[in-house]
């Protein structure tokens, strides 16, 4: 089986829809048609235009000249951060905005943890003139400020998630809730590869843009398409979905998954799935989740808003049990002193979220003549606040 594709919803064991009846009319719907309106020449066409001239692709692959020396490889970045709104997210929302129109939906709603996928969905409802409602954690809504207040400006609805440890798994809920709630008009705009079959292989088609122009980048700054390392962070795992896409059937490629260890692995404050989840379902599908013995999600923890997830995507699952990709995982510090690393070698502010996958640097055997491309998925601005409190620290100490 190529790893791209699902059998009847599955990567490997991982995926499906466990939905409620209530939505089972509409997942079915969006089953039956994506695919075949994604692969329309009106889709495709208004698709490819918009990435070009709205959302600024192709995204740049920059090598890290700095970086390389003091990491002892070729570091190229591709930089999503540099998209329209910041970040790999923008992608996706507008593939799927594109699908709800051509389905007649005109409600939008959507979940957001960092608020870069709120952001995104509220943009594209904007270009679309539709109405939009985000749910985002109570917690997150404080700590993302600038991305509530950019949604709020491009007209969305933020609504807080006021249960649980109030972040992306809470928002999530409340999405879904409202979905049961208003089957007929609503869509609901997953952010990332989690959710019902088809999302999470959907996501991965709208986001594999981002492989598709690193080879061909890569071909012309090296004269090879292939690195040896594509490294990504991973919450639910969008960015490192469309990062790992065209190199998923070439074993000759290594495949790098970080995911968030908060204050350590083993602290009680973590979100590093894959080392403490188990075999689950949450949010619709059948994938690995961080739960109790008695199969009580655990709550996750993390600086970064963007990776603060119990579980993660069915096809990272599959990947990880499968071994075709290494998963790491880098603490809240590590995370930290790989975006101050960056900002002061390369003039580049990252979110939290990429920090992460840059923090993997310094856990690869890596050789001189080592290819490493890292997904710099998200810019800085939405983290400053995080970032200045660490300054404050440093100063004190």
């Amino acid at each position: 089986m190529s790893f791209q594709q699902t059998i009847n919803g599955y990567f490997g064991e991982f995926g499906g829809a466990f939905i409620p009846e209530l939505l089972h009319a509409n997942v079915a719907e969006l089953e039956k048609n994506y695919r075949q309106i994604m692969e329309t020449p009106d889709f495709k066409s208004e698709f490819d235009a918009l990435l070009k001239d709205y959302v600024g692709r192709p995204s740049p692959l920059y090598l890290a000249k700095r970086l390389s020396e003091i990491k002892g490889a070729q570091i190229y970045l591709k930089r999503e951060d540099l998209n329209h709104t910041g970040a790999h997210k923008i992608n996706n929302t507008i593939g799927q905005i594109l699908l709800a129109e051509r389905l007649g939906k005109k409600r939008i709603i959507a979940e957001t943890g960092a608020g870069q996928h709120g952001v995104a969905t509220a943009t594209v409802c904007a270009l679309k003139g539709l109405e939009c409602i985000v749910y985002m954690g109570e917690t997150d809504i404080r700590r993302q400020a600038p991305n509530v207040a950019r949604m709020k400006m491009l007209g969305a609805k933020v609504v807080p998630a006021t249960s649980g440890s109030k972040t992306l798994k809470d928002a999530t809920n409340e999405a879904i809730r409202d979905w049961i709630n208003n089957p007929e008009d609503t869509y609901y705009i997953i952010g990332s590869v989690v959710g019902p079959h088809p999302y999470p292989e959907m996501v991965m088609r709208l986001q594999s843009v981002i492989s598709q122009e690193m080879k061909l980048q890569l071909l012309s700054h090296t004269g090879r398409e292939n690195p040896d390392y594509v490294i990504a962070c991973v919450g639910g795992g969008s960015n490192a979905a469309g990062t790992f896409y065209h190199y998923l059937d070439d074993e000759r490629v290594k495949l790098v998954a970080v995911e968030a260890a908060g204050l350590g692995l083993n602290s009680g404050h973590s979100a590093a799935t894959t080392h403490l989840g188990r075999k689950g379902i949450i949010h619709g599908s059948m994938t690995l989740l961080m739960q109790t013995t008695d199969g009580q999600i655990e709550e996750p923890y993390s600086i970064s808003a963007g990776l603060d997830y119990p579980g993660i995507g069915p096809l990272h699952a599959h990947l990880f049990e499968s071994k075709r990709a290494q998963f790491l995982y880098a603490t809240d510090q590590q995370a930290l002193d790989a975006a101050f690393e960056l900002a002061k070698l390369e003039g580049i502010i990252c979110a939290l979220e990429s920090a992460h996958a840059l923090a993997a640097l310094n856990q690869l055997p890596l050789k001189q003549n080592d290819i490493v491309a890292v997904c710099l998925s998200g810019r800085g601005d939405k983290d400053l606040e995080t970032y200045m409190k660490q300054m404050e620290s440093n100063e004190q100490n």
